[in-house]
């Protein structure tokens, strides 16, 4: 008798292939249900419906399909038990070799902001769950598949072997299980409406690293289930990206985000920014945010929020530079970039954030929700007699976008919308100061200062305005905050509070 299979996918990828594959090459046999079952028949395909196969139509506008014993008795069988085979028998049920599901899409129904819950509910897979764990329970009799990726290794296995192997079978198994069980987490997550209270991880290696922050470190790679990420890049040129390489371009990848309306260049370096630019074309924005500190930028990641050109691609080899990432690359900038073929360069067109941030912890980990609050220059507070002008607004706000993506305490210097000083995780914020303020130099004489923390006394205020500094954005909410406004006052400084904090430890 021929072998049976059970195709039912939301993911229609290769889908075809995989159908055709298995009639014409292994002799077997299809069984589908909704819209799988059309896409094959329409391709002249021979399909039998789960309804016809069942003898029970599909109920409640599609909600029941597959939930029925002549489907999961053939799926849950086991070949060495005599009496399965006897229920088999009585029943008038076939049993199943491969079972083909994958589900609902859940996650990227709920990513669109404007979901209703009723529609969100609906994409909420009930028989595909089922099916793939009660086939990744049965695995030591059948195969399941969750993911087009896997269809072709599933092939060969039968063009080598005449049928898959257990241990892939186990593999495949396992494979099923995560997905059932990262598709659970993320119903779970929406409907809680926040933080659950079990919080699940889950994804699935996209590669095996060299080694870690440091060579004796083991490191690997996974992408979730719910979000593609940096898995979606494309890496045109260079080597393969290492731990570090990866931690530091997702911080570049949050920084730049900050930066939509104008051409923006970022510099990062062990997470921090060494220099940040606008300008009123890519060129003129990185290589402003390359002098701000040049010294820091050699090896560093370059973060552009354009399509990199050709005139920005000669600069950046003039250089070395880790990586560089960009929503796009030009032709020619493809080609010029070719001379240096080491570094990476990668594109990434959805430069979306992270819903949560984790940190392991000894026994656990923790779980936030990510730092996106987007700044609202209407909600802020001028706190002293001197107020700004619109352009001293537009100052501050860079600045402040910038020190959000600093270690805490974080002080930024900029001006001209170009990083000057970067004073990074330093133990007490007096410090953070007079390294940003010595970083800059005499180009503090008229600049712009943000903090991402308050300041608890007026010293600070008082060594930026020594150095120049004319305008200072900070959160506000220290207990000594008249101490602050009333020296910003007496040196003539703006002080604006912004009532909002951005730690980043």
């Amino acid at each position: 008798m021929a072998r049976l299979a059970l195709l039912s996918v939301s993911d229609k990828t290769n889908l075809i292939y995989l159908a055709q594959s298995l009639i014409q090459e292994f002799n077997f046999e299809i069984i589908s249900s909704g819209g799988t079952a059309q896409t094959l028949l329409n391709t002249g395909l021979p399909v039998t419906k789960v309804a016809d196969y069942t003898g029970s139509p599909e109920i409640l506008g599609g909600r029941v399909k597959t939930l029925h014993p002549r489907i999961h008795g053939g799926i849950l069988a086991r070949r060495d038990i005599p009496q399965d085979l006897t229920d088999l028998e009585n029943n008038q049920i076939r049993p199943i070799d491969l079972v083909v599901v994958n589900l609902y899409p859940f996650a990227q129904t709920i990513a669109n902001p404007d979901v209703t819950i009723t529609e969100a509910i609906e994409q909420i897979d009930i028989g595909g769950p089922t099916l793939l764990r009660a086939a990744a329970k049965n695995f030591a009799h059948l195969t399941v598949l969750c993911d087009p990726s896997q269809y072709e290794e599933y092939l060969q296995q039968l063009r080598q072997h005449g049928e898959a192997s257990l241990e892939f079978r186990q593999q495949c198994a396992l494979k099923g299980f995560r997905h059932t069980s990262s598709y659970d987490e993320a119903i779970a997550t929406y409907l809680a409406g926040g933080l659950p209270q079990q919080y699940t991880l889950s994804g699935t290696q996209v590669q095996s690293l060299r080694y870690g922050e440091n060579p004796h470190q083991s490191a690997a790679w996974y992408q979730t289930t719910t979000s593609t990420g940096w898995a979606a890049a494309t890496k045109l040129q260079g080597k393969e990206l290492s731990y570090n390489n990866l931690v530091d371009l997702e911080a570049a990848r949050s920084l730049i985000a900050e930066f939509t309306d104008t051409p923006a260049a970022a510099i990062i370096k062990h997470t921090n920014p060494c220099g940040v630019a606008c300008g009123s074309s890519l060129q003129q924005a990185y290589e402003k945010a390359f002098h701000a500190d040049s010294v820091s930028a050699f090896g560093g990641i370059v973060a552009l929020n354009r399509p990199i050109d050709a005139v920005t691609a000669t600069e950046l080899t003039k250089t070395f530079i880790e990586c560089v990432f960009a929503p796009g690359c030009e032709t020619e900038a493809k080609e010029i970039l070719a001379a240096k073929s080491k570094v990476r360069v990668l594109i990434l067109p959805d430069n979306s954030g992270v819903k949560e941030t984790v940190k392991a912890m000894a026994g656990g980990f923790l779980v936030q929700t990510a730092d996106d609050e987007v700044a609202d220059t209407s909600k802020w507070q001028v706190v002293t007699d001197r107020k700004p002008t619109d352009k001293e607004l537009e100052e501050l706000l860079f600045a402040w976008k910038v020190c959000k993506h600093v270690k805490s305490n974080a002080i930024v210097v900029s001006c001209d919308r170009t990083t000057l000083g970067v004073g990074a995780g330093q133990m007490n914020r007096v410090g953070s100061v007079k390294i940003a303020l010595e970083q800059a130099g005499e180009k503090a004489q008229g600049a712009f200062l943000a903090s991402d923390g308050f300041f608890p006394f007026d010293d600070s205020v008082k060594t930026a305005a020594d150095a120049g500094i004319k305008a200072i954005v900070q959160p506000g909410g220290s207990l000594r905050d008249a101490d602050s406004i009333k020296a910003a006052n007496e040196l003539g400084l703006v002080m604006v509070f912004t009532g909002v904090r951005h730690f980043l430890h």
